[in-house]
């Protein structure tokens, strides 16, 4: 680890981690290395050994993203996929500037002859690969897998001798010596058209080649989860597009219809209107008819009480009418003829002319005033004779 790295992640002198200062979500953090396929880590003591990286790698980070990746999904494949995409295609840069080289150095032959050689090539190519499988089953303790392998390289070797003798024939003996080289497709190594067994399988079972197999093959595994990941997330997208597009249409063709048929909605909220002013209207009738017949109560009582006062009343004044008109002289009667007298007079005045009324009204009022004096006169004499 580079002490950049090491000091972001607090080690100590004696090697033991202290804290973690950082998250494995950190954009200081290899996401190569989280997903195992950095090839810092895959080709390191290789002869193509990249050195440290950059950025940090541990193997706790790692453990954390493996536990927190079963429940959410980081993403993280796409940066992983930039990394390795970038270093192949460097490497594939490397590979055909070689060929060129090799293309300048060595000696031109015909197309006949450079497809036979490459037909060597490609059967030494095939023994070293299953030269590396048997070593490998070996290892394992597969005994007959290997046996098996071993029987297919056999035949491998038997097609070599005669592609080998074919070459031979379609080129002199001087130019035949010569060793071809070869540039290998997977790690840019060169490889010998008269290379034996033994350095055929060193190469193809070597850790170099086998690196660049792994983190090719890793490549292509990324680009697929990448695409699936990328194809689920636009259908998702695609689908809540959907669904807002639905709702914005669903919320348009509802205010269309509102506008279309206004009415519908008018008479509706008229209908509520008027539903709640007749509750409304039922109310306070039920509430002035129970006052109504409150007051009408109240007021036939008060009616009848004052009637009660009234007739009492009455009957009162008859009777001191009555007293009255017993107590009364026989001066008062006059009077009364009198007045009944002026009251048929005023009439015969109001059919007459406005001059006779005048003259019958100063000739009235010189008489009543002549009977006015009289009359005290009368009452004074009685009055005398009684005292």
């Amino acid at each position: 680890m580079p002490e950049s790295a090491a000091n972001l992640m607090g080690t100590s002198r004696d090697g033991d981690t202290t804290r973690q200062r950082i998250k494995f979500s950190d954009d200081r953090v290899c996401k190569s290395h989280l997903l195992n396929c950095c090839p810092h880590d895959v080709l390191s003591g290789t002869r193509m050994d990249l050195g440290e990286c950059l950025k940090v790698h541990d193997l706790a980070l790692r453990a954390d993203y493996e536990i927190a990746s079963k429940e959410q999904d980081f993403f993280f494949e796409l940066d992983a996929m930039d990394h390795l995409q970038s270093f192949i295609a460097d490497c594939d840069r490397r590979t055909e500037m070689a060929k060129k080289r090799l293309a300048e150095t060595q000696e031109e032959i015909s197309a006949e002859v450079a497809a036979k050689a490459e037909r060597v090539h490609e059967l030494n190519e095939e023994i070293g690969k299953l030269l590396a499988k048997v070593e490998q089953l070996g290892a394992e303790g597969n005994v007959e897998e290997s046996q098996k392998v071993m029987d297919e390289v056999e035949k491998a070797r038997a097609k070599k001798r005669e592609a080998e003798e074919v070459y031979r024939n379609s080129m002199p003996a001087s130019s035949f010596q010569q060793q071809k080289l070869r540039v290998c497709e997977v790690c840019s190594a060169y490889l010998g058209l008269h290379d034996n067994d033994r350095r055929l399988a060193d190469h193809f079972g070597g850790k170099l080649h086998l690196g660049f197999i792994e983190i090719r093959e890793k490549l292509q595994e990324l680009k697929r989860v990448v695409a699936e990941k990328q194809e689920k997330r636009n259908q998702e997208r695609l689908k809540r597009r959907e669904e807002r597009e639905r709702e914005e249409r669903e919320k348009l063709r509802r205010s269309r219809s509102h506008s279309k048929n206004p009415k519908r909605s008018r008479s509706r909220e008229h209908r509520r209107h008027q539903s709640r002013s007749t509750s409304q209207e039922r109310k306070r009738t039920r509430s002035k008819s129970h006052e109504k017949r409150h007051r009408h109560r109240s007021r036939s009582s008060s009616r009848s009480h004052q009637r009660s006062r009234h007739s009492s009343r009455d009957r009162s004044r008859e009777q001191s009418k009555r007293r009255s008109s017993k107590e009364r002289a026989p001066g008062d009667k006059e009077r009364s003829f009198r007045d009944q007298d002026l009251a048929s007079r005023d009439k015969d005045r109001s059919s007459r002319s406005p001059r006779d009324r005048e003259r019958k009204d100063k000739k009235r009022s010189y008489e009543s005033a002549n009977g006015r004096s009289e009359d005290r006169r009368s009452s004074e004499e009685p009055e005398a004779g009684e005292i």
